[in-house]
């Protein structure tokens, strides 16, 4: 056998054997020659002083580039070392390796695989590529940092200057990006992407945290539910007290451990285990039903106490005309003086020293009852009909002082029989409810809920009308708030810590749109309040809605963390942006496209927003995303 030969000059092929051919070892006399030559020149390679275990190095700028972010490039065999989301450290080299400054990044684009020497689109890249990578030439990484700030005496500090180019950078290990992002905690919410031995948890001891409000927000089926009871089932195990307004019933049943296949599966995976709330006790409003299937429960009726409801929240609430307004105010004015003329309320100096204090845009008169307002209405409306006879009044205690409660009505001037007639049709309906001081079922007692650990629910898929729901929120919202402040007050004077409360609001568009906020000011000047208070009070607000576009920016306003699932409507993504800080262009461009189950998750305590797997849910949902 041989192979074609050297041309001679007379361009003759001679046929050399192909033995000739055949690789010969290097002598030893050749090594100790090359290394001889190495050691003249300044011995075998070695890394530049400072670089030793860096990834990658800064690239220079381009016309492209922007303030606090950087471009690096990395070898082929390190490019599996910096995944999405990594954190890294930046050492800003001196001519001499002496380390200049030293800056703390995150990965928000690439690693991208380029060609040595070449452009990807060149023709010569294009063509071996498609015919099956006859020709791969050698590659290399370019990654793109975010940086978070510039490392000074322990410190995170802006960022004075640029990293030089050709500055190594580092991978930070998991125990010191945990440290630095700051998301270690006793409440696990999920794994960082592309950091899978991270876990993301929050701090329930610091007061930076939950009760700085929080907003869940995703389509549906993007995991909201998931993310939600998996975090109440967090936050019993971690002592915090939990109420969750349930408008459709979900979790009417995470007292039992999930059955689900899918999430079995999904926990198994995590190294989790099914469990169900311990203790959990589900509310449900007097006269309609709860959503639970499953046998078992701790299931109690309720009502409400009028008389803890502020006067211009429930004409706000039974969105009364102008004339009709008038009208209550001046019969539930006229049932105050009746009651204090009776000794119904105040009936002591305690009492008469208690309403000092009464701010009627929080609440109501104490021990004012619809049916008492019901009767002073029906009386004006008999008065200003001139109809014959007397106006008996349903309750016991007017009746038996009929001529004192005439006597206040004859001092008050008004007219216009309709809007009375109105008025009380509005009155009627809610009351032929029986939700109201109905004896069969007490108010909920909100010390119970407050309790450290305690899970309640609070069904509310049986109520049709929304007037009554909203009457419910709000009841519960400043019933919670009053209880709250007490206990705090009382931990404080006994040098204790107070329990931390969350109160988590299911669908909240339907409670907060833009359009119930025009209409009910109050309404919302009292859940505004409630959350500025609630900040130093060890009271969170969570709202959980899959139609962010009917909450308005007043609310959004109210919100300092957040949890985004998918949400496919760029224009709800574009507002979001507008109204959500911290959050950079590339994180945004995640969120049209994050599977079922992730989210990104941007907490006041964490150094920067993380794209995160949620942890699956242990407890049984009935609706399953």
């Amino acid at each position: 056998m041989s192979k074609p030969g050297v041309k001679s000059q007379e361009n003759v092929s001679v046929d050399i054997p192909a033995s000739e051919f055949q690789a010969s070892p290097v002598s030893k006399n050749a090594l100790r020659s090359l290394t001889a030559v190495a050691e003249e020149v300044g011995g075998a390679f070695k890394p530049l002083p400072g670089t030793e275990g860096a990834v990658a190095f800064t690239h220079f700028d381009t016309l492209s580039s922007e303030d606090n972010s950087v471009t690096v490039l990395l070898t082929k065999e390190n490019m599996d070392k910096l995944p999405s989301q990594s954190l890294v450290r930046i050492n800003s080299l001196e001519e001499d390796g002496s380390v200049e400054r030293t800056y703390l990044g995150t990965i928000v684009g690439g690693p991208f695989a380029e060609p040595d020497g070449l452009r990807a689109d060149s023709p010569i890249i294009v063509t071996t590529t498609v015919q099956g990578k006859i020709f791969l030439p050698r590659y290399h990484g370019r990654a793109y940092i975010q940086i978070l700030g510039e490392e000074a005496d322990g410190q995170i500090i802006p960022p004075r200057y640029r990293p030089r180019p050709n500055s190594p950078v580092f991978i930070l290990d998991t125990d010191e990006s945990t440290r630095i992002l700051k998301v270690g905690g006793n409440v696990r919410i999920g794994l960082v992407v592309g950091q899978e031995q991270i876990a993301v948890a929050l701090q329930t001891d610091n007061k930076a945290v939950l009760p700085r409000h929080t907003a869940v927000i995703g389509t549906t089926g993007s995991g909201k539910s998931t993310t939600v009871s998996g975090l109440v089932h967090q936050f019993q195990k971690a002592g915090v007290a939990t109420i969750l307004i349930d408008v459709e019933s979900e979790y009417t049943e995470i007292d039992l451990s999930s059955d689900d296949p899918k999430m079995l599966t999904a926990l198994k995976r995590r190294g989790l285990s099914p469990a169900g709330i311990k203790g959990l006790t589900i509310y449900h409003l007097v006269g309609k039903e709860t959503g639970r299937d499953a046998p078992g429960g701790t299931i109690k009726p309720f009502s409400l106490k009028f008389c803890d409801l502020s006067p211009y929240a429930i004409m706000e609430i039974l969105e009364l005309s102008e004339p009709q307004q008038d009208r209550f105010y001046k019969a539930y004015d006229v049932t105050r003086m009746v009651m204090r003329d009776l000794k119904l309320y105040p009936s002591s100096k305690l009492e008469e020293d208690a309403l000092l204090d009464l701010d009627e845009l929080e609440t109501g008169y104490p021990k004012l009852t619809l049916s008492y307002l019901l009767d002073i209405c029906g009386m004006f409306r008999h008065a200003v009909s001139k109809d014959e006879g007397e106006q008996v009044p349903f309750s016991e205690i007017f009746r038996k002082n009929l001529s004192r409660v005439q006597s206040r009505l004859q001092q008050v001037k008004t007219s216009h029989e309709l809007s009375w007639l109105a008025l009380i049709g509005r009155l009627g309906r809610i009351n032929r409810l029986r939700v109201f001081d109905n004896l069969q079922a007490p108010a909920i007692n909100y010390t119970d809920l407050i309790k450290p650990g305690k899970v309640s629910v609070i069904d509310l898929s049986d109520i049709d009308q929304p007037q009554v729901k909203n009457l419910v929120i709000a009841d519960i919202l400043r019933g919670v708030q009053r209880v709250q402040e007490e206990s705090v007050s009382d931990f404080k004077a006994a040098g204790k810590k107070p329990t931390p409360v969350v109160i988590i609001v299911e669908e909240a568009h339907e409670f907060l749109s833009a359009q119930r906020i025009k209409q009910m000011p109050v309404l919302f000047e009292q859940v505004a309040k409630i959350a500025k208070r609630g900040r130093k009070r060890w009271l969170g607000l969570m709202f959980v809605t899959q139609l962010p576009q009917h909450l308005p920016d007043e609310v959004l306003g109210l919100v300092n963390n957040f949890v985004l699932h998918k949400i496919s409507d760029s224009g709800i993504v574009d507002r979001l942006r507008k109204s959500i800080s911290g959050i950079d262009k590339s994180q945004w461009g995640m969120v049209p496209g994050l599977a079922s189950g992730q989210a990104l998750v941007s907490f006041t305590s964490m150094t920067r927003p993380l794209l995160v797997s949620i942890d699956p849910t242990p407890c049984r949902l009935r609706l399953v995303e």
